[in-house]
C-alpha cells in the first residue's frame, strides 16, 4: 500500500514542475537521408579497400603490408580529428570566411538541418569525413617506401587540420572562395589538387628510395592494384552523386553518368597512348587512367553535360600521362605512386575546365549571378593559385616541423630489407 500512495505525489509534482520548452522538429528528407548515408559508406569503400589497395599493389612486395598499415592508421588518426575538431572548423555556421570555431566541437549542435538542405547536419558531417579522409590518404602515396609510420601519421593528421580543413572552409564552408562563386563539386581542387601539390613537397622533402633511376620499381600486385582501383572507381563516381546532397536525376544522376563517362574515357586513352609509345598496355596503366579522369571530372561532374565530361576526361589521360615522365625523369622527383602528376594535374585541369564546360553552349548549367566563361575562369584560376600555394608552404613547414620530434625516413637497412619486416613494422 506503501508503494502506491506514492502517486498521488508524483502526479502533484509533475503538475507543479513547468512545462519542457517545445523543441521545433527539424523536417528532413527521409529518402535524401538514405541517398547521402549510402553514398557516405561509399566513400569510406573509397578509402578501405579502395585506396589501400590501390597504393599497396604498386609498391614492392617487401612493402604491401606497411603500406596497408600507414593508411589504415591515417584512416582512423583523421577520422578522429575530423570528428571532434576537424567538421566544426571547417562547416560552423559561425567564424570567419577563412577559418570557423569548435560551436560543432564532437559534432554538438549538429541535429538541425543546414540553410538549403534536406538532411540532418550530422548526416552532411559524416559525408564530408569521406572527403576529409580521401585527401590525406592519396597524399601518403607519394612517400611510400621510405617514410616513417610514426611521422606519416601524425603528419597525415596535422596536414588535415592545417591545409585541408581551411580550404574546405574557403570552398565548401560558405568561405572566401564560395563568396567568389567557385566551382568544386566533388573535390578536385579541395581533395585531389591539395593531394597532389602535398605529394610533390613531401617526395622532395623525403628524398629518393635506394636504387630508384626515375622508373617504377616492379609493383607487388597488379591485380591487387586493379581491384583496388575498381573499388574506388566506384566509391568515387558514388561521392560524386551523394555531393548533390539529393536524391534526385538531375542532380546524383547527372554527376554519376559524368564521373563514369570521364574515368571510362581517360582510362581508354591513357592505354591508348601507352600502346603508341611502349608498344604493349598495362593493366597498371588503365588504372592510372581511370584514377586521372576520376580526379580531373571531380570539380565539374554536377555543372557538365556529357559532352564537358568527354572531353575533360580525354585531357585528363593526356596531361596526366604526359607528366609522369617530367617529374621522375627531368625533375628527377621520386613521387613513388605518381601522385601529383595523376591527381594534382588531374585535380587542377578539371577545375579550370570546369569553367569552360559549364556554360550551357556546352551543355552545361551555366552560371550564377550572371558569370560567364571568362569571369568564372579567372575565379577559377584565383582558386587554383590561393589554395596551391597555401597548400605547398604549409606542407613544407608542416613536413619538417613535425620531423624535428619524429625521424621523417626509415633507417637505410630497413629500407633495404623493406617495411615488413616485423621489427621495423612496430616502430613508430
Amino acid at each position: 500500500m506503501r508503494v502506491f500512495s506514492i502517486f498521488p505525489v508524483l502526479f502533484l509534482a509533475a503538475m507543479a514542475a513547468p512545462a519542457a520548452a517545445h523543441v521545433p522538429v527539424a523536417i528532413t528528407d527521409s529518402g535524401d537521408t538514405g541517398w547521402v548515408l549510402t553514398a557516405t559508406l561509399f566513400a569510406l569503400l573509397t578509402v578501405l579497400p579502395g585506396f589501400a589497395l590501390f597504393h599497396a599493389g604498386r609498391v614492392r612486395a617487401k612493402n604491401m603490408l606497411a603500406m596497408l598499415l600507414e593508411i589504415g592508421a591515417v584512416v582512423a588518426a583523421v577520422s578522429v580529428l575530423w570528428i571532434t575538431v576537424g567538421y566544426s572548423l571547417a562547416f560552423s555556421a559561425d567564424g570567419s570566411d577563412w577559418i570557423g570555431t569548435l560551436s560543432n566541437f564532437m559534432f554538438a549542435d549538429t541535429l538541425a538541418v543546414r540553410d538549403g538542405q534536406s538532411i540532418g547536419e550530422i548526416v552532411f558531417a559524416l559525408f564530408q569525413m569521406g572527403f576529409a579522409l580521401l585527401a590525406p590518404v592519396i597524399m601518403i602515396g607519394a612517400a611510400a617506401e621510405r617514410a616513417r609510420l610514426g611521422w606519416a601519421v601524425l603528419f597525415a593528421a596535422l596536414w588535415t587540420l592545417l591545409v585541408y580543413v581551411p580550404v574546405a572552409r574557403w570552398v565548401w564552408g560558405a568561405g572566401w572562395l564560395a563568396d567568389m562563386g567557385v566551382i568544386d563539386y566533388a573535390g578536385g581542387l579541395t581533395v585531389h589538387m591539395t593531394a597532389g601539390i602535398a605529394g610533390l613537397i613531401v617526395a622532395l622533402t623525403l628524398g629518393r628510395r635506394k636504387g630508384w633511376q626515375g622508373e617504377d620499381f616492379m609493383p607487388a600486385n597488379p591485380a591487387l592494384a586493379f581491384g583496388g582501383m575498381a573499388l574506388l572507381w566506384i566509391g568515387s563516381v558514388a561521392m560524386a552523386g551523394g555531393a548533390a546532397l539529393t536524391a534526385s536525376d538531375l542532380g546524383a544522376g547527372s554527376a554519376i553518368i559524368n564521373s563514369h563517362f570521364a574515368a571510362a574515357i581517360s582510362a581508354l586513352v591513357w592505354i591508348a597512348l601507352e600502346r603508341r609509345a611502349v608498344g604493349h598496355v598495362t593493366i597498371t596503366g588503365f588504372a592510372l587512367g581511370a584514377v586521372a579522369g576520376l580526379a580531373a571530372i571531380a570539380p565539374a561532374a554536377g555543372s557538365v553535360g556529357p559532352l564537358g565530361a568527354l572531353v575533360i576526361g580525354l585531357l585528363a589521360a593526356i596531361a596526366c600521362r604526359a607528366m609522369l615522365p617530367v617529374v621522375r625523369i627531368r625533375l628527377g622527383i621520386d613521387d613513388a605512386l605518381g601522385i601529383f602528376a595523376v591527381h594534382g594535374i588531374g585535380g587542377l585541369l578539371g577545375t579550370v575546365l570546369t569553367a569552360v564546360f559549364s556554360a550551357s553552349l556546352f551543355d552545361g548549367v551555366g552560371y550564377t549571378d550572371g558569370a560567364g566563361i571568362v569571369s568564372q575562369l579567372g575565379i577559377q584560376l584565383i582558386a587554383v593559385a590561393a589554395v596551391g600555394a597555401w597548400t605547398a608552404v604549409v606542407t613544407l613547414i608542416l613536413g619538417y616541423g613535425v620531423s624535428a620530434g619524429i625521424r621523417m625516413r626509415v633507417s637505410s637497412d630497413s629500407e633495404e630489407r623493406g617495411l615488413d619486416d616485423v621489427g621495423d613494422s612496430l616502430r613508430a
